[in-house]
């Protein structure tokens, strides 16, 4: 397999004396000044190279379109033979957008709606084609990095190589996931080219980091590569008091003693002090409109109580072994450990929901979590490569296990009132009574067999097929009860590509996913996994130069088993529920010329409550916009003024509504990005705008907690020096 990869653009900010230091006391060695991020064989300068065997799918990629994928099929293959859709976020879309967190990586890929929970520093949370997946969407390398509880393992941008995502279920490959897709999260790999990058940068809010990038071989047959990632990030957003501080180190060995044996060993240690998200009521809606708006020096403020702190770890490895031509063994593990230390006041809703004009304050909860999440993944793969009806056919199969734990306590208090005439943050909170002691495990053990044949006269099918075991246990320390819960799920998946020759490759697809829910029905039975089901036509269109992808789809998806309430018994919730999405995704993606590069996109959705007990059937789901649409542009002015490049994105969501009642709408908004870069001999400058005309817009509004703000201006001027 061959690629192009060009060298890789430097970035970082302030002082070039911090630079050179930081960079020559990290590193202790001089390192070459033109850094290569591709997996090559060969050093090279600017031209085609053959990638290392087992690391097709890592490295740089030039441009923003990317080919291949490991996503959609766990044994590779190109996006073209693919058949459900997947996106995949550069390496170069990340540097040139320079995004803060996941959730504005992929802010410009169609079915994705970003930043649906405003300024939330948290976690990393979207919709995938309408369905709010929280943070249980989210893998990391191909393994689960879902979230337990009020551990969200997130990961900074600034450690990833690249993001694909695929839409649509996913559980033949990955298990428990649900029918909206997910998203895999590459991390960066060593390389076996010499390079170091050091960066600086300043920003809104007063936020400052500091980060290096470095790696290379580290013997002269380049058996042996080491990659080390680190940043520092002082800062806040913009909330008053905030905090936005991080520290985290990445570090990667990799040896390859030959082309049929390759080891990476990952770590990682990150940690955060970071705000928790502020809903609140809005006059005319939550509150009588006579009352008037809440200040801004309130709106603008949370209480010192208020914290979020973390500290991650992270050690795995990725192995594979060619046993001959055609026989391929792998194994990919990770274990996780978080500490978490949550504490939140919040809004809690009106104290009188009938405006009682006697009654006028706002109801406020103190809400603490102190817990410890262990993550453990494991998935074994063997491969074989052979030839069948005259084409080629990749047999994979996989065995594959993850464990959940949480151990801690959640505290509750919800006493606080705030008048809301002249409200304030100035009176104590203390610590709230544990109304929860408990550690719970969930073990998922899965087998799965996924085949894939390319035929001759362009026809490729995909098949698979996985069985999978789920154990809910959890130990209750204030009751001292042990709660124990068992599900078995049988899913599969076919599809067909076709490739025409032309360019146009059209594929359709049938997939299947399914979820646990945890708990109980008033009669003590268990509840069963919800299941979902999609039907998906598709047509890609690659020209014959390569470097632009136009992919059309439309889909429908079915969940069912839906948890709904229990209208005999509203405490409980039973499974009449059903869901069901369709809709049309329309994608750009590459260069039009070797200086104009575009990502464009288009969502339409039509998010339908089918069957429900709560008065919802035939309402709209919750947050799911009907429309939506993007566009981000680069143009590179080589030759006129070399060095500079300009890029500049429009982003529009439509309106939709805050609950499955369908009796609060959220108001449609469109926010403009931009980002200016200017390279000279080994330094780059740079400058990030996020919201550039400051957009004042709500992210979403509850029936009971009002509505939250979306993020506004952020910009950040970074300067970097490649060593």
């Amino acid at each position: 397999m061959t690629a192009e990869i060009s060298t890789m653009r430097r970035r970082s900010h302030l002082s070039l004396i911090l630079f050179r230091t930081t960079a020559l006391v990290a590193l202790g060695l001089p390192m070459q000044a033109t850094a290569q991020e591709g997996t090559a064989e060969e050093p090279y300068v600017l031209a085609p190279i053959t990638l290392r065997a087992g690391q097709q799918y890592t490295g740089a990629i030039d441009g923003y379109l990317a080919t291949s994928t490991a996503t959609g099929l766990k044994s590779g293959a190109p996006l073209t033979e693919i058949p459900q859709s997947v996106s995949v976020v550069t390496s170069e879309e990340l540097q040139d957008r320079a995004p803060t967190n996941v959730d504005e990586a992929v802010a410009y890929v169609p079915g994705v709606t970003s930043g649906i929970w405003g300024v939330d520093d948290r976690y990393d949370q979207f919709l995938i084609r309408g369905f709010d997946l929280g943070t249980s969407g989210i893998y990391r390398d191909g393994l689960s990095s879902k979230a337990q509880n009020f551990t969200g393992f997130v990961i900074d941008p600034y450690m990833i190589e690249r993001i694909d995502v695929l839409r649509g279920p996913a559980s033949v490959v990955y298990g428990s996931n649900d029918a909206a897709g997910m998203i895999n999260i590459i991390t960066k790999r060593p390389v076996f080219d010499q390079f170091a990058e050091a960066q600086l940068s300043y920003g809104s809010h007063d936020t400052a980091s500091i980060g290096l990038d470095a790696g290379g071989a580290l013997d002269k047959d380049k058996t042996l590569a080491w990659r080390l990632t680190a940043l520092k990030r002082d800062g806040a957003s913009e909330i008053e008091g905030s905090e936005d501080d991080r520290d985290m180190v990445a570090l990667g060995l990799t040896w390859e003693p030959t082309d049929r044996t390759s080891v990476t060993l990952l770590g990682h240690w990150q940690k955060d002090d970071r705000t928790p998200n502020v809903f609140l009521p809005v006059a005319g809606e939550d509150y009588p409109a006579s009352y008037g708006d809440l200040p801004y020096d309130f709106t603008d403020s949370q209480h010192d109580f208020n914290r979020f702190a973390t500290e991650q770890t992270s050690i795995g490895w990725q192995a594979r072994h060619d046993l001959t031509e055609q026989l391929t063994l792998r194994q990919n593990f990770r274990y996780a450990r978080q500490r978490t230390d949550y504490r939140h006041l919040y809004f809690n809703g009106m104290h009188d929901p009938d405006w009682n004009p006697t009654e006028d304050s706002m109801n406020y909860a103190a809400f603490a979590v102190d817990e410890v999440a262990r993550h453990t993944a494991l998935d074994n793969q063997i491969e074989y490569r052979s030839k069948l009806a005259g084409g080629d056919n990749t047999l994979l199969f996989g065995a594959d296990y993850v464990r959940q734990e949480v151990d801690g306590t959640s505290a509750y208090d919800a006493s606080y009132q705030i008048d809301i005439r002249n409200p304030s943050y100035d009176f104590d909170v203390t610590y709230p009574a544990i109304y929860q002691n408990s550690r719970t495990v969930v073990t998922e053990k899965g087998v799965y067999l996924q085949d894939h044949l390319k035929l001759q006269n362009g026809v490729s099918v995909t098949a698979g097929l996985r069985r999978a075991w789920v154990e809910n246990k959890a130990y209750n320390r204030l009751t001292d009860s042990t709660a124990r819960q068992k599900d078995t799920a049988t899913t599969g998946l076919l599809g067909l590509t076709y490739d025409m020759g032309n360019g146009f490759v059209p594929y359709a697809s049938y997939t299947e996913s399914f979820t646990t829910n945890i708990g109980q029905k008033f009669d003590g039975s268990q509840f069963e996994p919800t299941e979902g089901k999609q039907y998906e036509v598709g047509l890609r269109y690659v020209p014959t130069d390569g470097n632009m992808m136009l992919s059309a789809a439309l889909f429908e998806i079915t969940k069912t088993n839906v948890l709904t309430s229990d209208p005999d018994h509203p405490q409980f919730s039973i499974q009449t529920g059903e869901v069901r999405h369709r809709g049309l995704e329309l994608e750009a993606r590459g260069a039009l010329s070797d200086r104009f590069s575009l990502i464009a996109g288009y969502t339409y959705l039509d998010p339908k409550i089918t069957r429900s007990q709560d008065g919802d059937e035939g309402n709209l789901t919750a947050r799911a916009p009907r429309h939506q649409a993007s566009l981000w542009m680069d143009y590179d002015f080589q030759n006129t003024m070399d060095g500079l490049s300009l890029g500049g994105g429009l982003r529009y969501i439509g309106s939709s509504y805050g609950d499955n009642g369908n009796t609060r709408q959220v108001a449609s908004y469109t926010l403009v990005d931009m980002a200016v870069h200017y390279e000279w001999d080994d330094y780059t400058v740079a400058l990030n705008v996020n919201n550039v005309l400051d957009k004042e817009y709500y992210a979403t509004c509850d029936t009971s907690v009002g509505c939250i703000s979306g993020a506004g201006r952020n910009a950040t001027l970074t300067l970097s020096r490649s060593f």
